[in-house]
C-alpha cells in the first residue's frame, strides 16, 4: 500500500475509535463511511468533472454539509431510506441502510472528515487500496465475523495469476463477498493488456458479474468496485443481492473465480404450530445439478460448472470434505473427473483465513463439451500445508509464498508441467495423478498427500507455541462446525 493510501487509511481509522465508545463495531463504522464516500464522490463528480448528479438533490451531499446537530441526523436518516429504493447500483449500496451514529456531533465531525479529502483527485488505484485497507482492518476484527468475507489478497493475487483473464472475457464470482476476486481479475487485465477505449468500457461495465446474499457485505463490494470506477456509468449494478444457488441465471461466463462460504448447509426457516422457529436443511434441487445435497459447498462447485461457457476456466476455494466425504460428494467428483478437465489441485496451509478453523484449497477446472471419453486425463497437486505455519499476525501468507506454485501451474502453457517430487526428490510439492489412479482410489478420494509431517516425527522440531495453539483452535473450530451441521440435521435450532 502506498504512503499516501496508509496516511489517509489511518486517518480514517483514528476517528473509528471514536465512535467505538459509543458502542459502533468496525462494520458499522466501514458501513457508514461508504454512504458518506459515495454522497461525496458524486458531489466532486459534479463540481470537479461537471458530470450530471447520480443523486437527487434533496439528497445530495450538498444538502448533508449545511446541516449540524438534530436536524443533520434526521436527514443522514432520510437520504439513507430514501436512496435504498428501486433497482440499480445507488439502491444495493443503501438497500435497507440505517444509521448506527448516534451522537449527531460525531456523525457531523465525520462528515467534516470526509469533506476535507478530495476524493476525485486521488487515483484509482490510491482510493481502491483506501477502502481495501478499511475492508481488511474490518475483516481483522474477529469479533465481527467480516473474515468470513475476506479472501486473503495473496492468495486471490496467485490465483489470477494462473488464471490470466483476458479482454472481452466475462468473469463471474458467485459469492463474491467484499469483490476481492473481481477486483483482482480487473486489475491483471488493466496491467497486462494495452486495451483501446472498447475493451476498457468492455472491462469496466460488463466484464464484471457477481452475487451476494449478505445485503452489508454486498455495500462494500460495489462501493469497492465503484471506487475503481467499475460501474460507474452502468444503469445497472455488477453485483445482485441474491441467493446464487436458488436458480441458473441465465448466463454463462468464460471465467469463475470464487471463495464460496465454508460450514453451513443449506437450509430453510420456518414456524412450527406451536409458534417456534426452526431451521431445517433443505436439499438443493436443480435440473442442472449432478446431485441433490443440503451440503452447500458441493453445491457451489456444481453451481460454478453449471454458469460456465464451453471451455470456460474456474477456479474454486473448496474445504477439505468436498475432497472426501461419500455419497453425494463421491459422486460429484466422479462426474466432476469425467465430464470435465480437473487439472490442479491446490491444498492450502491453514492459519491463512480470517475465519478460523478452514482447512482448504483450490480446484481448477475447465467445462468441456460432452464426451464418451473422461476429459480429466491428470490431476495435478500442489502441496502449500504440509510443514508450513502460517499465523494471520506473526507470518501471515505473501504472495512470494506463493511463487513456486505460480511457476509450477505454468500458466503460459499448462502442458508444459514438470514435477519437482520424484523418489529422488521426496521433499518435491508438485505431483501428478492419472485419472484411473483417482478412480481407484477409495471413494474417489482426492484428498491426496505424500510429504512426511516432520512435527508428527520429531517432537524436538515442534512449532512455536502460537502456532501449536492457532492450529488447536483451528481443529477445535472445525469439529465444532461439524458438530453443528449434525445437530441441525436432526431439528436443532441454528444459533443466530
Amino acid at each position: 500500500m502506498s504512503n499516501q493510501s496508509s496516511t489517509i487509511v489511518q486517518r480514517l481509522w483514528n476517528y473509528c475509535n471514536v465512535l467505538r465508545d459509543d458502542g459502533m463495531s468496525y462494520g458499522d463504522y466501514v458501513e457508514q463511511l461508504t454512504y458518506l464516500l459515495f454522497l461525496k464522490m458524486d458531489d466532486e463528480n459534479v463540481r470537479e468533472l461537471h458530470k450530471p448528479s447520480a443523486l437527487p438533490a434533496a439528497y445530495n451531499w450538498a444538502s448533508l454539509r449545511s446541516l449540524s446537530g438534530d436536524e443533520l441526523e434526521s436527514h443522514y436518516r432520510q437520504i439513507l431510506t430514501a436512496l435504498g429504493q428501486g433497482s440499480g447500483l445507488i439502491p444495493v449500496i443503501f438497500r435497507k441502510a440505517q444509521n448506527k451514529i448516534q451522537d449527531p456531533a460525531k456523525l457531523e465531525r465525520l462528515v467534516e472528515l470526509i469533506d476535507g479529502e478530495t476524493w476525485i483527485g486521488l487515483d484509482i488505484d490510491v482510493k481502491g487500496e483506501i477502502y481495501e485497507g478499511l475492508l481488511e482492518k474490518n475483516a481483522q476484527d474477529t469479533k465481527s465475523g467480516a473474515g468470513q468475507y475476506f479472501t486473503p489478497r495473496p492468495l486471490i493475487k496467485a490465483i489470477v495469476d494462473v488464471m490470466r483473464p483476458e479482454p472481452g472475457k466475462t468473469i463471474c464470482d458467485p459469492a463474491c463477498g467484499t469483490g476481492g476476486f473481481l477486483l483482482a481479475a480487473h486489475d491483471f487485465i488493466a496491467h497486462s493488456y494495452l486495451l483501446d477505449r472498447d475493451q476498457w468500457a468492455h472491462l469496466n461495465h460488463e466484464a464484471l458479474h457477481g452475487w451476494e446474499i449478505v445485503d452489508n457485505t454486498a455495500r462494500l463490494c460495489v462501493m469497492n468496485l465503484y471506487l475503481r470506477g467499475i460501474g460507474m456509468d452502468s444503469p445497472d449494478s455488477p453485483i445482485r443481492v441474491a441467493d446464487s444457488l436458488a436458480a441458473h441465471p441465465g448466463q454463462y461466463f468464460d471465467l469463475v473465480l470464487t471463495n464460496p462460504p465454508f460450514g453451513k448447509k443449506s437450509s430453510v426457516t420456518f414456524v412450527t404450530d406451536e409458534g417456534e422457529v426452526r431451521r431445517e436443511s433443505q436439499n438443493i434441487v436443480r435440473d442442472d445439478f449432478w446431485v441433490s445435497t443440503s451440503n452447500k459447498q458441493l453445491n457451489f462447485v456444481q453451481h460454478v460448472r453449471s454458469i460456465l461457457m464451453q471451455h470456460g476456466r474456474a477456479a474454486v476455494v473448496v474445504p477439505d470434505n468436498v475432497l472426501f466425504e461419500g455419497g453425494a460428494g463421491e459422486t460429484l467428483r466422479r462426474r466432476l473427473l469425467n465430464e470435465c478437465d480437473v487439472h490442479t489441485l491446490l491444498r492450502l496451509p491453514t492459519g491463512v483465513f480470517y475465519a478460523q478453523g478452514v482447512k482448504a484449497n483450490v480446484l481448477f477446472f475447465d467445462r468441456k463439451p460432452a464426451s464418451e471419453t473422461p476429459w480429466t486425463s491428470r490431476l495435478w497437486i500442489y502441496d502449500l500445508r504440509t510443514n508450513m505455519n502460517f499465523t494471520l499476525k506473526t507470518n501471515a501468507l505473501a504472495r512470494q509464498d506463493l511463487d513456486e506454485f505460480v511457476a509450477c501451474y505454468q500458466p503460459q502453457n499448462r502442458h508444459e508441467r514438470q514435477p519437482t517430487w520424484s523418489e529422488q526428490a521426496p521433499d518435491g510439492r508438485w505431483r501428478s495423478y492419472t485419472y484411473d489412479e483417482l478412480m481407484g482410489r477409495d471413494k474417489v478420494n482426492l484428498d491426496i498427500f505424500w510429504l512426511r509431517d516432520e512435527s508428527l516425527e520429531d517432537s524436538a522440531n515442534l512449532p512455536d507455541p502460537d502456532v501449536l495453539a492457532g492450529e488447536i483452535v483451528e481443529e477445535l473450530q472445525a469439529a465444532l462446525e461439524q458438530f453443528a451441521g449434525i445437530y441441525q440435521e436432526l431439528g436443532g435450532e441454528e444459533e443466530a
